[in-house]
C-alpha cells in the first residue's frame, strides 16, 4: 500500500469513527427515547448529498477532571452547509449521544464559525438544540462559548433568518440563543426549555412541577409564547422547518421566493358576501376569510396555540409571499390584549426586516379591559403594535371586515399608521366605539329621562349606527381607499400588491429607536 493510499485509508477510518458519534449504545438509547441523532436530523433537512460538514475533527483542549484523554466525537456538534429545496442553508446539530451534547469552548467555536459563514454568505442558519447545557468541566470557557453565540444572534437578527429546533433538553443559559432567533420549533414530550429546572424551583420556592409542565412544547407554545411551533416528533419538525424556509428570503437584501401561481388571480369567492353574521355579537372564523383570499387557500401559521385572538401567518397572493395579521372573532371577540399585541408585533417586525409585504385583516372591538391587563402593561404592549406598524416600510394592505373601534382601529394598520391601501367591506363599522356604548354616553341624560328608557336607548343606538357604524364616513375622509364587495377581495388585494411591488420608503436616520419594551 502506497503512502497516499495509507493516508486515504486513515482518513476514511477517522471519518467513520466520527460518524459513530457516541457509540452504538448511546445512539440506540437516543432512538428509544423517540429522538433522531444529530446527523439523522441534518440528513432529513438537507437535499440528498448536498450537506458539506465543517470542523469534523475539532477537539476540546480541556485537561481538568479527567478530560485530557476524553475524545468527544465532532466535539458534540455537527456543523455544515448545503441546500434545502435547492436553496443555500447553514446548520448546526448538537449531538446528545456525545457527552450529552454539552457546550464547551470548541463546541461553541464550531457554532460561531458556521454562524459567521452564514452571515458572510447571506443564508439562513438552522440550529438543532439537544444538549445537557454548559460543559461544567470547562468552566468559564464554556460560558464564553455561549456569550459568543448570543453576540452573533444579535448581529444576525434582521440580516439572515435564524431558526431553532428544540429537540431535547435546553436549560439555563442554553435557552437564550434560541430565544434570540426568529423561530422556535419544539417537539412534544422530548423537548423542554426553562431557566431553572423543577428541582431548583422546588428547593427555592417550594413549587412542585414536572419538566413537561414547566417548559415542555405545549407550555412554551400556549402559555409563554416563547416557542412558535409544537411538533409531534423530530421528522415533523424538520419538514415544517423546510416549509417555513420556502416562504423566506435567504437574507434581508433579497425578496421572498416567488412561485408561479396555479390559482386564478381574478377568482371571486361568493361565500364571503354572506360570511359576516347579522348580529355584531355573533362570531365567525377569520380563517375562512384568509383561505378564501390566498393562493390555493393555503397558509402557514406560527404561534397557533398562543394568543388565539390574533392570527399571524404566511401565505401567497398570486405567487408573492405575504405576512397576514388578523383579529380572530372566535376568541375573545378578537380583542387586542398584551399577548396578542406582542405576537403581532414580533411577526410584523420580522416581515418588515425580510421584505415580506403585510396584509392586515381587521375585526376588532377594542383593547381588552380589566385590572389584569392594565397591571400587565397593556399600554406599553399595545404601544408596540402602533410602533411596529409605523416603523414598517414594506407594502402594507389593510382589509376591514367588520368592527374597527377606537384605538384598536388605529393600531391595526390604519391609514394613519402608514397603510398604503385600505379596503373595507360594506359591513365594516369604523367608529370610536360600538353603537350601544356610544349611545349610552352621548344620550345618557335623554335616555334616563325618557318614559321608556329601553326604547329610547334602542332608538339612539340605531341612530348612531346609521350615522357612524359604517365605512362611508372614513371613506369620505380618504382614510379608506375603497368599499368593496367581499367576494372581490382577492383580485382587489392582488392588484394593490402589484401596484406596490416597487414601493420605496425610508425613515429618518437613527442608530435605532427605543421601542416600548
Amino acid at each position: 500500500m502506497s503512502y497516499v493510499e495509507e493516508r486515504l485509508k486513515e482518513l476514511k477510518e477517522k471519518i467513520a469513527k466520527e460518524k459513530e458519534m457516541g457509540g452504538e449504545k448511546r445512539v440506540e438509547k437516543q432512538h428509544k427515547s423517540g429522538k433522531l441523532t444529530a446527523r439523522e436530523r441534518l440528513d432529513i433537512l438537507f437535499d440528498s448529498e448536498s450537506f458539506e460538514e465543517v470542523d469534523m475533527f475539532v477537539r476540546h483542549r480541556c485537561t481538568e477532571f479527567g478530560m485530557a484523554n476524553k475524545v468527544i466525537s465532532a466535539e458534540g456538534v455537527v456543523t455544515g452547509y448545503g441546500t434545502v429545496n435547492g436553496r443555500k442553508v447553514f446548520a448546526f446539530s448538537q449531538d446528545f449521544t456525545s457527552t450529552g451534547g454539552t457546550l464547551g469552548e470548541y463546541h461553541g467555536k464550531k457554532i460561531v464559525k458556521i454562524m459567521d459563514m452564514a452571515m458572510k454568505a447571506g443564508a439562513p442558519i438552522v440550529g438543532f438544540n439537544d444538549s445537557g447545557g454548559a460543559r461544567i468541566q470547562e468552566g468559564v470557557d464554556a460560558l464564553g462559548g455561549y456569550g459568543e453565540i448570543f453576540f452573533r444572534n444579535s448581529c444576525a437578527s434582521g440580516v439572515i433568518p435564524q431558526i431553532s429546533a428544540i429537540m431535547g433538553p435546553t436549560a439555563g443559559g442554553a435557552v437564550y440563543s434560541p430565544a434570540m432567533t426568529d423561530w422556535i420549533f419544539m417537539t412534544k414530550k422530548n423537548s423542554y426549555m426553562f431557566i431553572t429546572g423543577p428541582d431548583v424551583i422546588k428547593t427555592v420556592v417550594g413549587e412542585e412541577v414536572t419538566s413537561e409542565d414547566l417548559g415542555g412544547a405545549m407550555a412554551q407554545n400556549s402559555k409563554s409564547g416563547v416557542a412558535h411551533f409544537a411538533c409531534e416528533n423530530d421528522t415533523e419538525a424538520i419538514e415544517m422547518i423546510k416549509e417555513l424556509l420556502g416562504y423566506l428570503p435567504l437574507n434581508n437584501i433579497e425578496d421572498p421566493p416567488y412561485i408561479e401561481p396555479n390559482d386564478d388571480l381574478n377568482r371571486i369567492e361568493p361565500k364571503l358576501d354572506t360570511l359576516i353574521p347579522e348580529s355584531t355579537k355573533q362570531v365567525y372564523d377569520i380563517k375562512d376569510v384568509i383561505t378564501a383570499i390566498v393562493d390555493d387557500g393555503k397558509f402557514f401559521e406560527p404561534h397557533r396555540h398562543y394568543a388565539k385572538n390574533m392570527i399571524t401567518c404566511f401565505a401567497r397572493l398570486n405567487g408573492r409571499v405575504i405576512g397576514i395579521i388578523a383579529n380572530q372573532p372566535r376568541f375573545m371577540a378578537g380583542c387586542l390584549d398584551v399577548n396578542a399585541s406582542d405576537k403581532a408585533t414580533r411577526f410584523i417586525r420580522f416581515c418588515d426586516a425580510f421584505n415580506i409585504p403585510l396584509l392586515t385583516i381587521v375585526d376588532v372591538p377594542g383593547y381588552l379591559p380589566g385590572t389584569s391587563q392594565e397591571w400587565s402593561g397593556i399600554i406599553r404592549h399595545g404601544a408596540k403594535l402602533l410602533w411596529c406598524y409605523s416603523e414598517a416600510t414594506v407594502p402594507k394592505l389593510t382589509l376591514i371586515t367588520r368592527k374597527a373601534y377606537g384605538g384598536a382601529y388605529i393600531a391595526m394598520c390604519s391609514r394613519h399608521l402608514g397603510a398604503d391601501c385600505v379596503f373595507a367591506w360594506p359591513t365594516a363599522e369604523i367608529a370610536v366605539m360600538g353603537a350601544e356604548g356610544a349611545a349610552n354616553i352621548i344620550h345618557r341624560k335623554e335616555i334616563k329621562e325618557a318614559e321608556d328608557p329601553k326604547a329610547k336607548l334602542e332608538e339612539k343606538v340605531e341612530e348612531y349606527r346609521n350615522l357612524f357604524a359604517n365605512p362611508y364616513i372614513a371613506a369620505s375622509r380618504g382614510y379608506i381607499d375603497a368599499v368593496i364587495t367581499p367576494s372581490e377581495s382577492r383580485p382587489k388585494l392582488i392588484k394593490a400588491l402589484e401596484a406596490l411591488s416597487t414601493k420605496s420608503e425610508t425613515r429618518p436616520y437613527k442608530k435605532h429607536g427605543n421601542i416600548p419594551m
